[in-house]
């Protein structure tokens, strides 16, 4: 094949993994040409509209796919070969004629919390203090461990809410990937505070373990048609060991039945020698904020998501048709 199209969103942070998804394939042997082609969303275009409002209402914008549909419509029409995405993007189960063929090796799965001033915790944050998160899954984390928060909403690129929070548009403090913060140059291993445009925020990892992340948080996803041939070269640079979490994370969602608005962690980590695997969530009551959050976490052989997934649901009581 003499030429490949990547599709993808036009912010920095889906630009750069773009661009990483390219230089592995460099790297792997396929020498013919990459372009790649910038692709409006919904979730991108309509920033007035709360994430969680896209699928609401008989007059909802997209039923699922906020920053994946358009892409997916480009692959339709012949105009990309395939779409690069934040994996955690994605439904848990891709539309019928859909498959991913690679996942690009996973960054760190953990959030991060960014602050005005130096840099806290969590549970140091000033009673009262606005959080500033477009996120479900993050709104009801926080809320669960510090109920004396108040939230508004922010939307926008990476930049744009280091920008936000600096500034004093967005509260107090808000939480990103660190995933992305790396990829960008604002956040290396250690390191206390994060700049943007000459203004200092502090900044804290929070445990996985504690705050565990949206499934397939960290990864990147190559999306293309079934059967396409582009595939072949995107089975090199495929990487097993991410493949195999975030297969598990994404069986677990589909079991739930999780859409966007689904307050929902859930991570795999494989156990040292790559052979065993363990698998936690949590899940929090989408209609009634009182209600504690069901956890739990369960241990198994590599490979078999479907299986570690059931068997998590049980051990929280949570009943399922599968």
């Amino acid at each position: 094949m003499e030429n490949i199209v990547l599709g993808t969103r036009g912010s920095e942070l889906a630009l750069a993994q773009t661009r990483m998804a390219m230089g592995l394939l460099h790297s792997s042997g396929f020498e013919g040409g990459l372009e790649e082609r910038v692709i409006q969303t919904s979730g991108d275009l309509r920033q007035e509209i709360k994430l969680s409002d896209f699928s609401r209402g008989e007059n909802a914008v997209v039923e699922k796919g906020v920053f994946t549909k358009e892409l997916e419509d480009a692959l339709l029409a012949g105009e990309i070969d395939a779409a690069v995405h934040s994996l955690k993007d994605l439904p848990a189960r891709l539309a019928e004629g859909f498959r991913l063929i690679a996942v690009l090796p996973r960054a760190p799965v953990e959030d991060i919390l960014l602050v005005q001033g130096a840099a806290c915790s969590l549970l140091d944050l000033p009673q009262g203090a606005i959080m500033a998160t477009s996120s479900v899954r993050r709104h009801r984390l926080v809320a669960w461990k510090r109920p004396d928060l108040a939230f508004c909403d922010i939307r926008g690129n990476v930049p744009t809410r280091l920008r936000k929070l600096a500034g004093g548009d967005a509260g107090d403090a808000t939480i990103l990937a660190r995933a992305g913060l790396e990829r960008l140059g604002f956040y290396r291993k250690g390191c206390h505070e994060v700049e943007i445009e000459g203004s200092l925020l502090g900044c804290q990892v929070l445990p996985a373990a504690d705050f565990l992340p949206a499934g397939g948080q960290g990864a990147v996803a190559i999306e293309a048609l079934e059967g396409s041939p582009v595939a072949d070269y995107f089975k090199e640079i495929d990487h097993e060991d991410t493949a195999i979490r975030v297969a598990a994370e994404r069986q677990f969602l589909h079991f739930l039945g999780a859409g966007c608005n689904t307050p929902v962690g859930v991570c795999a980590s494989l156990e040292p020698g790559g052979r065993e695997m363990s698998l936690e969530a949590v899940v929090f009551d989408e209609t009634n904020p009182e209600n504690p959050p069901k956890t739990g976490k369960v241990s198994g052989v590599c490979g078999d998501a479907e299986q570690m997934a059931g068997e998590l649901l049980q051990a929280m009581g949570i009943d399922i048709d599968i």
